[in-house]
Order: C-alpha cells, then structure tokens, then sequence
C-alpha cells in the first residue's frame, strides 16, 4: 500500500493537478458542457465531449448498481446480530450451510444471500428481485436530485460531502482503540516498491486520480461553466486536489486500521487453533524437544509474536498438523474492489460492540459517497448534451427522467447472478482505457491545437494573473507522454495476457481466476469502441461538412482583411467566434468576449478606406 500511495501521489502532482487545472479553467471561461468548450475550440473536436459522456453513462450504468448494494447492506444492518455475524444452519437440521463453512460468514452474505452469484459469467440465470428494487430505488433518488438542477443538488451535495468526513473521524477515533490498529497502519505505510513493475498497479493509481479529480468525465467542466468568469481556478485546483488527498490518506487511515483489526483477530484464532493442536499432541508424544515456552493449556493466552517465534524454529518437527500464522497475509486478502467494503470492512465491523450502528453509519456514509459521485457523473452527461441541443433544453426535465429510466433497464444487467461479473467488466475496460483517450485528446487539443501559449493568454485576463510556465510544458509533454505510455502498455497486457475476472465457486467456497470466454472479449472491446468511437466521427463529420461548404462557395472572391473593435458586454453572448479554414478559432478567442475584448466589424464596401485603428485581438 506504501508504495502504491507514493504513486498515486506522483501521478496526482504530475498528472492530476495541471489536467485538473486545465478542465477547471476551460469549463470556467467558455460557460458551457464538455460538447460545447471542445467544439468552441475546433467543431472538430466536439467528439471529445461526446466520448466523454459515453464514459460518464457506462459509468453510471454499474456505479448506481454499488449504491444499490449498498442500500441492501443499509436495510440489513438494523439487526442484532447482524445477518453476516455467523452462518446460517441448512433447513430441517442443525448442520452449517457447507458453502459458509468453507468460506466465512461475511463472504457467504456477500456471494450467495446479496448477490446469488453463478458460478460463471456464462452462468446468467435470474434477476436478482430485492437488488433490482434497490437498483429501482437508487435511480430514483438520483433522478429526483438532477430534476432539481445544478442549485439544488449543490445544496445536497453540502451535507453528502461533509458527513463522509464526519463518519471516517468517528471511525478514525474507533479505530484508534483496536488491537491491530498499529499493524495496520504500518502495513499502509510500509512501501514495496516491487509492484510498481506491474503495468495494472500503474493503470489503477491513474483510474485512481481521474476518479478521485474528476477527470475526463466531463463533470468538472459542467460544474465549473457556472463559476464566475473571474474566479481564481488555479486556486481552486490546488486546494481540491489537496483536500482530495488529505481524504485519500485519512481514508486509507481507517480503512486499514479496520483491516489490522481483522488480521489480527484471524491470525489469533489460528494461533488458538494451532495452540490446543499442540497440546493434543503433547498428549500423546513423551519426546518434548518441540514444547514451547508458553502455556498451551490455556491458548487464547498465548500472543502472536510468541507463537511466531516458536514456529520459525521448531514447527516444521510437528508437520502439516501445525501452520504459520501470518498477519500480513491475512492483510492481503480482501483488500480490493467490492471485497473490500462487503466482505473484509463488514467482517470486521461484525466483531465491534454495538456492530448494527457501525455497520449503518458505515453503509450510510457509502450511500452519501455514491450519491454525490452519480450526482456528477450525471452533470457530465445531461450538461454537455442540454448545451447543444435546443429541444433538449426545452424538455430537461423530460430528459433527465428518461436518462434514469433508460440507465435502470440496462443496469438490469447487473442484477441478474452473473451481474458481478460484468461490473467487473466495466469498471476495468469501458471506463478506465477510454478515460485514458479522452484525456489524451484534451491535452493534445488544448496544448497543441489550440495552443498552450494561447490558452495561459486567456487564462491569464480570466485571473488578473498568468499562471506558472510549468503548466505549458507539462500540457505539452508531460501529462500527453505520460497518459500514451500508460495506454500502450495497457493495449499491449490486453494483447499478450487474456482478460479474466474474478469468479466465486460456491462448491470450494473459494474465489478463482477465470478467463473471459470468446463472446465477453469481443462485448469487452466493443464497450472501448463504443466510447472512443465519437472522437474519429466528429471529426470525419465535421471534415466532410467543411469541405462541402467550401466546394459550395465561389472561390473567386478574394477575402479581405478582418477588421475589429470593441464591443460590450452585453454583445458578447450573441457573437460567434471566427474559424479559419481548418475549422480552428483564428484567434485567441477562448475567453467570451466582453469590454476588454475585441469583435470582428462588417466587412467595407469597396473602395472605402480600411480602419487602422482597433486591429489586433
């Protein structure tokens, strides 16, 4: 985790924070979605905010599935004891479920009474009726906020971001009174610098910072058209991503905190286990060369750094009856994607006193965290699209209910037993390598097309002073070499190494690795085309479109030059910037024009004296 912590925090300072910056400030003084600030700079970029909404809906689509999962958790945790406390007896006898035994309590829950998984992703079977009412729930407050608009769910958002805080100082200071908590923390800062040769550690740090900044999706730049013009950005992109990693670390803070606690629990109960093996046999063996130091009568006395001790010299004389006990391995397992939340927070949360108000405090924080997440992920759909298209704006209401409808009915994907699997799927491939493109195409489209220099110009009359020059190199070359390494080395795993997934085996109660079968691989790379598809289109669209308008003008009218004055702010709203014959603003024309800014005058009657004065933009 050290080391996956300090790669983060690279990426956050050499990627995260100019891109960030860049979004913010490009939201902020074009006043319009992800559609409308790329296609101001070139109509041929409008692909960019397109691909960006198609992220945003695959996001949405198995994102709201999470919150449903969590509303069931939340539903459930009014009990005492809690449903994943301990497994559940076979009906008609006294014998424990064989698929819990061989599991644990919480993976049972988890796999078999939330998700009623199959065994495969070929294994489709039924809809899951309790997770797809909550999937039905989940959509609709989700829906109920975005009809309110930006306003109202700005006001939502106040209490859905600060009671997360809330809630993990709560735990913090629980957390702070467990045994194990110390273990944790040094496990959490302890760095193996090893992983950084795996090309998915890097892929995740990245998903990471887009995920935790906003990247690519398209909401920062909605939600930033409604800043005022002159708002001091670069300030704002400096704190956030401060704040976001201060959150980062205090999270992971707890997290593992939590999960030191469960190690430690385990590997005492090994300890335990292993302690009245060994008096057993001490029994029954006169020869004692093995006996240990401690009291094996009484084995719920004997520390673990003890046993530990004692194993590492004689517990290979005892053989197989006999095993280690390791703490760090018990802290490797469950600590990523949904395993972490449902299984390994839950079971420790399980062994706290008073368990049902932690675990509904913890899943209640979950549901703010989700919601204030699709609250965003939606801006960045219904803002861009609204923007640009008229009649969608006269209807957003319509709209925006149609979008939710339309993202339950194909969020029942998820619902049904192999539903797990394709969130799985769509969280690593149809979000992570097209928001990788999507970002590509916005550096590339703001430093090289439009221009770096240029756009410093613009942001530097927005602010009332010109950021640092370091932004334009890292536009340039930094974050663009950064952001294509990682994609290559992201294709070329794909290519050498086939996907697989992680699938649950209720027979050996176990999780194994399976490979996608032919027809997920080709549904997986489909999900890729789909959201990178709009960039190639718009451009060949708006190509075509220019080259007919152009085959349809006479071209033996010679242009003549451009004359400009001032003009008010109150004629900026209604004028249009001017493209040269590639489509590109001619000028530096990213600001909305106002008093300071410059028009561009009818063109002269012949013979008439051209205006020297007020030429230059």
């Amino acid at each position: 985790m050290g080391a996956f912590l300090l790669l983060y925090v690279m990426l956050l300072l050499v990627v995260g924070v100019p891109l960030f910056f860049m979004e913010l400030a490009a939201g902020q003084s074009i006043r319009q979605g992800s559609i409308g600030v790329w296609k101001h700079i070139s109509p041929r970029l409008a692909g960019i905010g397109y691909s960006s909404c198609m992220v945003c809906f695959f996001v949405a689509l198995y994102y709201n599935v999470i919150i449903a999962w969590a509303l069931f958790y939340f539903g459930n945790s009014f009990q005492y004891p809690l449903p994943w406390q301990q497994c559940p007896v076979e009906p008609g006898g006294n014998r424990t479920v064989k698929e819990c035994e061989a599991s644990s309590p919480t993976s049972f829950f988890w796999f078999r009474k939330a998700l009623d998984i199959s065994d495969s992703i070929e294994q489709s079977g039924e809809f899951n009726p309790i997770i797809t009412g909550c999937l039905l729930a989940a959509w609709a407050m989700v829906s109920l906020a975005m009809i309110k608009g930006i306003k109202s769910s700005a006001k939502v958002m106040y209490f859905s971001s600060i009671f997360p805080y809330a809630v993990l100082i709560c735990f913090l200071i629980r957390g702070l009174m467990l045994d194990g908590a110390a273990e944790g923390i040094t496990y959490m800062f302890y760095p193996k610098l090893e992983i950084w040769r795996e090309v998915q550690v890097w892929r995740q740090a990245a998903t990471q910072v887009f995920f935790a900044l906003g990247l690519g999706y398209g909401s920062v730049i909605a939600y930033s058209s409604y800043n005022p013009v002159h708002n001091n950005c670069h300030r704002d992109a400096i704190i956030v991503s401060g704040i976001n990693f201060m959150t980062s670390v205090l999270a992971s803070l707890v997290v593992f905190m939590v999960l030191g606690f469960r190690a430690k629990n385990i590997a005492l109960e090994c300890v335990a286990t292993n302690v009245a093996t060994m008096a057993g046999i001490a029994a029954r063996d006169s020869s004692h060369q093995w006996f240990p130091p401690f009291n094996i009568s009484d084995p719920g006395s004997v520390l673990l750094h003890e046993y530990r001790t004692w194993y590492s010299q004689y517990g290979s004389l005892l053989g197989s009856n006999i095993t280690d006990c390791d703490l760090e391995r018990e802290m490797n397992k469950g600590v990523e994607g949904t395993g972490l939340a449902f299984i390994a927070f839950t079971e420790a949360m399980a062994l706290f006193p008073a368990s049902p108000f932690w675990s509904a405090l913890f899943f209640l924080m979950l549901l703010n965290l989700g919601l204030s997440t699709m609250f965003g992920t939606m801006q960045g759909i219904l803002t861009p699209l609204i923007d640009n298209f008229k009649l969608l704006g006269r209807h957003k209401t319509m709209f925006t209910v149609c979008s939710c409808v339309l993202g339950f009915f194909m969020g029942l994907l998820f619902t049904q037993r192999s539903g797990n699997y394709f969130v799985s799927m769509f969280d690593d491939y149809s979000a992570t390598l097209p928001l990788i493109v999507v970002v590509v195409f916005e550096t590339i489209s703001v430093a090289w097309i439009y221009g770096a220099d240029r756009f410093l110009d613009d942001v530097e009359v927005m602010l009332k002073w010109r950021p640092p020059v370091v932004y334009k190199y890292m536009w340039k070359y930094v974050c663009v070499l950064a952001m294509l390494s990682l994609l290559t080395a992201s294709l070329l795993r794909m290519v050498f190494r086939r996907p697989s997934y992680t699938a649950w085996n209720h027979t050996t109660g176990a999780e194994t690795s399976l490979e996608y079968p032919g027809w997920a691989l080709a549904m997986l790379c489909l999900l890729i085309v789909i959201a990178c598809l709009p960039v190639p289109v718009a451009f060949l669209h708006s190509h075509i479109t220019h080259r007919w308008e152009q085959a349809g003008e006479d071209g033996g009218v010679a242009q003549r030059p451009r004359a400009y004055s001032k003009c008010n702010s109150a004629e900026f709203n209604n004028h249009h910037s001017p493209l040269d014959g590639d489509g590109i603003l001619s000028q530096s024309t990213f600001l909305p024009r106002c008093a300071e800014h410059y028009s561009l005058l009818p063109q002269q009657e012949d013979g008439e004296e051209e205006e020297e004065e007020d030429t230059e933009l």
